[in-house]
């Protein structure tokens, strides 16, 4: 049992769309990732996302049954990616992002996108 500073972790790295676990509970990870520009549209289908923004300005571009909505967000906003839903997360700036999802969701999810697809998570 420790305190962890959301400080500190963003301090660590600053490579973009390479999400870092910061905690571990309920087969859950909890991570940080810093975004910016347009990640690759994907879906997690078993596998809800949350999203909440710790700094910058976020879009996640969902398409769900040939319609397309958007949710914008800022700092201290958040949001979930249903499982299934394909999704896009739009990075206005460099924005800091702390991720909630089941131990061992790829980042690319069901895209086929060898250059964004993190194999190894970095643990902090």
């Amino acid at each position: 049992m420790e305190a962890r500073s959301l400080a500190e972790a963003f301090a660590s790295f600053e490579e973009t769309w390479e999400p870092r676990v910061l905690a571990e509970l309920n087969d859950q990870q909890v991570k940080v990732a810093r975004l910016d520009g347009e990640f690759v549209w994907h879906a997690h289908e078993d596998a809800d996302e949350l999203f909440y923004v710790v700094d910058g300005d976020l879009t996640i571009e969902y398409r769900d049954d040939d319609r397309e909505d958007a949710v914008h967000l800022g700092p201290g906003d958040l949001t979930v990616a249903p499982a299934g839903v394909e999704h896009r997360p739009v990075a206005h700036e460099e924005t800091k992002v702390v991720l909630f999802e089941p131990a061992g969701t790829k980042n690319t999810g069901d895209a086929d996108d060898s250059e964004r697809t993190v194999e190894e998570l970095e643990r902090l």
